[in-house]
């Protein structure tokens, strides 16, 4: 999420016109069929520690970046929902339900090194995107993280609900255990959270990420876009610092070419 020019800091996100997206996006489609195809029986069945396939999508298999998905990055300094600096050359843009359990291997096993190794350096921002596809307590743990950023505690509410491999719709996340960890992430005032989770805010800026998702073609998580490039599921690490090196690379190379 390779060469792009960058967004200013205040800019929004841009609808794709959904034609010429999926045109673009033949491989994401693709994609996502096998991804699909290959998660149904373990997602359908599994648990939240269920393996997910050693691969369903290679950084061979990308296509270029397009500028409709560049402009996807928001880069708003204000973002409580992002890491990193605004003008940071890469962007990687996560498309993530709580109770995915690949989305939680992701938390546990790469963001982590992502954030050591790139956004600490300047090199990496990663702006979250709702993306509840798995029911009501999705639905509910993506508010909950929404309202935990109006207390600039998201990303600690993010590790909480992902510290562990948790179940899926059995009332893991239920109202009471989303407070809990939102107590455990450190939020301050709990009423005003329990306020802002149940609010339509939470409702409008949960729907705008989804839609932006599906807009794009994305119907399994997680599913990432760095600088415009998608990826799919949880690849190893090496897959996205593959990626992210490839894209600061070519960043760089525009940069000076502008100069």
């Amino acid at each position: 999420m390779p060469g792009t020019s960058t967004p200013s800091a205040s800019s929004r996100t841009r609808r794709p016109r959904p034609g010429r997206t999926r045109r673009v996006l033949a491989v994401i489609a693709l994609a996502t069929a096998v991804v699909t195809a290959v998660l149904a029986f373990a997602l359908g069945r599994g648990t939240a520690g269920t393996a997910a396939p050693a691969t369903v999508s290679t950084p061979e298999a990308q296509k270029p970046a397009n500028p409709e998905l560049l402009a996807l990055a928001r880069r708003d300094a204000d973002d409580p929902l992002a890491l990193g600096s605004p003008d940071a050359p890469v962007v990687l843009i996560e498309y993530s339900d709580f109770q995915c359990p690949f989305c939680g291997r992701f938390a546990r096993e790469t963001k982590p090194d992502l954030v050591r190794d790139y956004v600490d350096k300047g090199i990496l921002r990663i702006e979250w995107r709702n993306f509840p596809v798995f029911g009501a307590e999705s639905d509910q743990a993506a508010r909950a993280g929404w309202a935990a950023g109006q207390q600039n505690r998201f990303w600690q509410f993010h590790d909480e609900a992902y510290a562990e491999p948790r179940r899926r719709n059995a009332g893991d996340f239920s109202e009471d255990n989303l407070l809990a960890m939102a107590r455990k992430a450190g939020v301050e005032d709990l009423a005003r959270f329990e306020k802002d989770m149940a609010s339509e805010a939470a409702h409008q800026a949960v729907t705008r990420d989804s839609e932006e998702g599906y807009g794009i073609g994305v119907t399994s998580t997680p599913a990432f876009l760095i600088n415009g490039r998608p990826v799919l599921g949880a690849q190893p690490t090496d897959v996205f610092t593959g990626i992210i090196d490839e894209a600061a690379e070519q960043a760089r190379q525009q940069e000076d070419g502008d100069e």
